[in-house]
């Protein structure tokens, strides 16, 4: 079993509790109102920005140029993911500008934060370990999803006649799942979750893994706050 499997049977009822979170069954139905999903794609742009950070620093926490070169890809994918939030927000007429002037919110700073705080108080897996729930988690969830994009289109797979399929057009927030559900976010969360055991090669203690588990049962906690604080957004 994978130290990731490992800390996720541990941390069971708070991983159910973010991957099947009202925001993101809601999401998966269509039925979340736009106005909830713009202002967490906002918030979210802050918390690629944060995580963009956290990549950075994992850099600075490795001792192999193995790791240094997982930090460096990691970064970049991070930046590439928020052209995806560049497009929607900007579809949905929320100007970059206003985008960056967004103040962060409490969930969004929380989370950030004591990821951030984790690597910096701890080691490289401390750090690994607290962004798993994003990093690994959203592939996850986007699998979960995929199905959903069935509903709303053609299963056959036919284009809609502008390089998207018909699915992801006609869902509304097709081209989110598309983009957590395909192959190049699946192969880097293939790729972290294989991280995470090489960090972890050696062994841990049973105090060790103890301590992993507090850091990644409190980071899935504050990313099931993250989905909550956009449903807050909206009375």
């Amino acid at each position: 079993m994978t130290l990731f499997e490992t800390l996720k049977d541990r941390c069971r009822p708070e991983w159910e509790a973010y991957i099947r979170h009202e925001f993101v069954e809601k999401l998966g139905e269509g039925t979340l109102p736009i106005d909830v999903f713009r202002d967490y794609l906002i918030q979210d742009f802050h918390f690629l920005v944060q995580f963009a950070r956290a990549n950075a620093l994992a850099a600075f926490k490795s001792r192999t140029l193995a790791d240094i070169t997982a930090a460096h890809q990691a970064t970049g994918a991070i930046i590439a993911e928020t052209g995806l939030h560049l497009r929607l927000t900007e579809r949905w007429g929320i100007p970059r500008a206003e985008l960056e002037a967004a103040a962060e919110k409490q969930a969004t700073v929380a989370y950030t934060r004591y990821v951030l705080d984790a690597g910096m108080s701890g080691d490289l897996l401390d750090l690994h370990v607290a962004l798993a729930p994003c990093t690994i988690g959203y592939a996850e969830i986007g699998a979960l999803l995929q199905p959903r994009l069935a509903d709303h289109g053609d299963v056959s797979g036919s284009g809609s006649g502008d390089g998207v399929g018909r699915d992801v057009a006609e869902h509304p927030y097709g081209e989110w799942i598309a983009e957590y559900s395909g192959e190049e976010f699946t192969a880097a969360s293939a790729a972290a979750i294989a991280q995470l055991d090489q960090l972890a090669a050696g062994g841990l203690s049973d105090q060790r893994l103890d301590e992993l588990t507090e850091v990644f049962s409190t980071a899935t906690r504050l990313e099931a706050d993250f989905w909550q604080q956009a449903l807050d957004s909206v009375g």
